[in-house]
């Protein structure tokens, strides 16, 4: 019996120990809030990150590599980091307005790029190899995905500074963007065959928005009408979330997903603020989680089973982890001003994503370019939606 009780005591110890260090192991990389988002200036984080993403623009075997290792996953992903490293450049240029030459130079590198490989190969460039197994409902074919991001690179680089050529390029899209929803009676379209995006729809109209700003123009009652159809017909009776993909009739193909959800919030902000905040308060109360002082965001709320995708990464059992969602996650609680849960986000990151940082430049192992765009554009967001709200009134 003694025996025994000394193998029970010594397992128990453990036990408590174990306890003791995984409460607090976060410490040993903890993080707060400032040394990621910055209200002035820029952070630490972000300065490093921008540092190795101005790399791969001057170094064209560097980026070269890493293109291609996107591409053979995901197109898109070639094409959302160019788009959230121009989002990010035109916020930094606003703060750092010292440096604003150099990221212009970079931004229109990227637009110049990105507009003639669109010329020369037609949009499925950069869309999934799926737009391919089935036919558009609505002919001529358009995405919605790369007509909106590239109306709002062109928004964002004429915020920082203004360039003639892009004026007649933004205008252009911007009309055909209106015209196409005009002529929708549902006022939704397509990303992908008969597969229409929140994400993408929320996107597009901040481009409008700022395209108002910029030249003049009133697409309020456009903007107004496409909100309250999405209140009435793009919501998750369960939960209050907007779901994330549907058909051209309405049908949900996924429900709220953490891997778009915290974007269209934050996209939300500059068409109805109200709107956007409550959704992020639901994405947050169904999506959020800090455990032990890590924080981490799921793919779905409880009430709806999704399946992993090439967006939400692969699901961590236990806890639901999703990747995706929680490197998404960053860009909702800096727009939001979360500081609790972002400080334990950039916790999570530090001990997880296995950064490497080299000569001030920074970048996370377990990421890839366009996971560290998403989150440099997290680190800068600000400074473009004030310039604009400041602007012009819905």
């Amino acid at each position: 019996m003694s025996r025994l009780k000394r193998i029970l005591a010594g397992l128990v110890s453990l036990f408590l120990a174990g306890c003791v260090w995984l409460s607090s192991l976060h410490f040993f990389f903890a993080k707060s809030a400032d040394e990621f988002h910055q209200a002035q200036g820029l952070s630490s984080q972000a300065r490093q990150l921008a540092a190795r993403h101005l790399q791969l623009w001057t170094e064209p075997k560097l980026r070269e590599q890493e293109l291609k290792k996107m591409r053979a996953s995901n197109a898109e992903w070639d094409f959302m980091g160019r788009t959230f490293l121009v989002w990010s450049l035109a916020n930094m240029g606003l703060r750092e307005p010292a440096s604003k030459a150099s990221y212009l130079q970079t931004m229109d590198q990227i637009i110049e790029e990105t507009l003639r490989l669109e010329k020369e190969n037609g949009l499925y460039f950069f869309l999934m190899e799926y737009a391919h197994a089935r036919p558009w409902i609505v002919q001529p074919e358009h995405s919605l995905f790369l007509d909106g991001e590239i109306a709002m690179m062109l928004g964002a680089r004429r915020s920082l500074e203004e360039k003639a050529e892009y004026k007649t390029l933004l205008t252009e899209r911007a009309n055909a963007i209106a015209e196409r929803f005009h002529k929708s009676p549902n006022l939704i379209l397509e990303s992908y065959p008969d597969e229409c995006w929140t994400f993408d729809h929320v996107v597009a109209l901040d481009a409008l928005r700022i395209a108002d700003f910029l030249d003049g123009t009133d697409h309020s009652v456009l903007i107004q009408r496409w909100l309250a159809m999405a209140k009435e017909r793009l919501i998750d009776h369960k939960t209050g979330l907007l779901i994330s993909n549907f058909t051209t009739s309405f049908e949900a193909l996924n429900g709220p997903e953490g891997s778009s959800l915290w974007m269209v919030a934050h996209a939300l902000q500059l068409l109805d603020e109200n709107f956007a905040r409550d959704q992020y308060q639901r994405a947050r109360k169904e999506l959020g989680r800090i455990t032990l002082g890590f924080g981490y965001a799921c793919e779905w709320p409880a009430s709806w089973k999704g399946e992993a995708d090439i967006d939400s990464g692969p699901i961590i059992p236990v806890f639901n982890i999703s990747a995706g969602s929680s490197g998404m996650a960053f860009i909702g609680a800096s727009a939001f001003g979360d500081d609790k849960f972002l400080a334990s986000l950039a916790t999570t990151l530090e001990f997880a994503a296995f950064p490497s940082r080299t000569a001030g430049r920074l970048k996370y192992c377990a990421s890839n370019q366009v996971g560290d765009a998403a989150l440099l554009y997290a680190a800068t967001l600000g400074p473009l939606w004030q310039k604009v709200k400041a602007g012009t009134k819905l």
